[in-house]
Formats: structure tokens, sequence, C-alpha cells
């Protein structure tokens, strides 16, 4: 055993930290959902916040669990291609950016602009223009996202450390070769930091813009609006928890994917 490997005490400790703090966590807010339905809800309220029971039941009751997979898959989809043209976006405008000071003192005021737009107030600019389908809702998603895939990979990019630079100088490395050898790799811990970020946000585009849409494709924000014009809260309940699995897998997928590409070099990833 190498001497920088934990022992085995140590990794039961960690274990016990990444699943037993969880856990704990999910105890307690399960606990205090079933004191609001049961104690503070009156009986003919509590269709309000149905205890998470209820909630289960009608998520793999038939035609709800039917129904949410479809949206699912509706909404992942969106997600997923939406994260993609994003990432491509943002990569394209961070390695510009990073490499003209130029491009970054045009551009950087309209990247912070992103973070201040009122998505739901132009949801409907965007329906108008595009439609209602899928490529409309991936608009919404890169809007969404776009920041992060931004903002990360160009801190990465213009953060490497000088004495580096200066061996390439050296070295006589081309602008390529630098941006390849030692800006990207540099970058890439926060890229992943960004991806994750953006993750989550492209599914909550995907469902901003299918609920307010409120048209085409069914998928869990047209599912949600469906549910709560009939007071099924569970139902509706049932497909918020669906939202945030998806955003949950989405984050722990490209944390595993930071881990296991950069991972073995980097200190925020190696954990």
């Amino acid at each position: 055993m190498r001497a920088s490997d934990p022992s085995p005490g140590r990794r039961g400790h960690g274990w016990v930290v990444r699943v037993g703090g969880p856990l704990v966590v999910f105890v307690l807010i399960t606990a205090g959902w079933y004191a609001l339905s049961y104690l503070v809800l009156a009986p003919d309220q509590r269709f309000l916040l149905p205890p998470p029971h209820e909630v289960l039941a009608a998520g793999v009751s038939e035609p709800v669990r039917g129904e949410l997979l479809a949206a699912s898959w509706v909404t992942t989809r969106t997600a997923l291609i939406g994260l993609g043209v994003a990432f491509a976006i943002g990569a394209l405008l961070a390695v510009a950016m990073a490499r003209a000071q130029w491009v970054e003192r045009a551009l950087y005021p309209y990247v912070i602009l992103l973070q201040t737009v009122p998505i739901l107030a132009i949801v409907p600019v965007i329906g108008f223009w595009f439609g209602y389908e899928l490529g409309a809702r991936v608009i919404v998603c890169v809007i969404v996202a776009l920041f992060p895939l931004i903002i990360n990979p160009l801190h990465g990019l213009r953060g490497v450390d000088r004495r580096l630079h200066d061996l390439f100088d050296l070295a006589g490395a081309s602008r390529w070769a630098r941006l390849w050898k030692l800006q990207v790799p540099n970058a890439l811990p926060h890229v992943f930091v960004g991806l994750q970020s953006a993750a989550g946000l492209s599914v909550v585009g995907a469902i901003v813009g299918d609920y307010y849409f409120g048209r085409g494709e069914i998928g869990l924000g047209l599912l949600l609006a469906r549910y709560s014009s009939r007071l099924q809260s569970a139902a509706m309940l049932a497909a918020v928890l669906a939202a945030c699995l998806i955003g949950l897998v989405a984050f722990w997928v490209f944390g595993a994917l930071g881990r296991r590409i950069v991972g073995r070099w980097s200190e925020a990833w190696g954990a």
C-alpha cells in the first residue's frame, strides 16, 4: 500500500460521512414533511401537502406512472440537447475571450447580462418566433445554462500560473500549443464545475419552457401545469420529485466524470 493511500479506517469513515450525512438529512426532511401534513394542516387542507407515502403511491399508480416516465424522457432529452449546445457555444466563447482581450471586453458585459435575463418574460416571445416544440425549448435551456459554461472555463483558461507560461515561452511554444497543452488542461476542472451547475439549470430551463409554452410535446413542465389545474397535488409533487431526480442524476454524472478525468491531478476533484 502506498503511503498516500488512505487507511481502511479512514476509507470507512469517509463512506459513513458521504452516505450517513445525506441519509440523516433525508430522514429529517421526511419527518418534517409528515409533521406539516398531519400536525399543521387540518384533514380538509391536507391536499395542499399530501404526505410522502401518498405522493409515492400517486407516482407509481397508473396512468400517472406512464405519464411521468414519458414526460421525464421529453424533459431529459430537451435538457441534454440544450446543455450540449450551450457547452459548445460556451467553450468557443471562453477560448475566444481568453485568447484576445478585446473579445473579452466586448463580450463580457453581455455574458453577465445572461444572468439577468427575465427568462419567464421572454419565453412567450421565444414561442412566438420559434414555435413551441423542441427547438424553442432548447433555446430556453441554452439561455439559462450558458453563463456557467462561459465563466468557469474562462477562469480556468486565464488562471494558469505565470511561471508555467514562462516555461512555455522558454520552449518557444506556439499560441496553439500553449492553449491545448497548458490552458485547456488547467481549465478542465473548472469546465466540470460549470457542467455540474449548467446541467441542473438546463433541466430547469426545459421545465420552464414546457410549462409556459403550454403546448407541444408533453414534458414535466406541461404535466405539472395539468396536475395543478386538476388539483392533483400528490401527482404534481411526484412530478416535482421526478424533475429533482433528473437534476440530481445529471449533477452526479458530471461529478463522476470530473473525478474520473481530472481527479488524478486536480486537488479540487481528487477527493
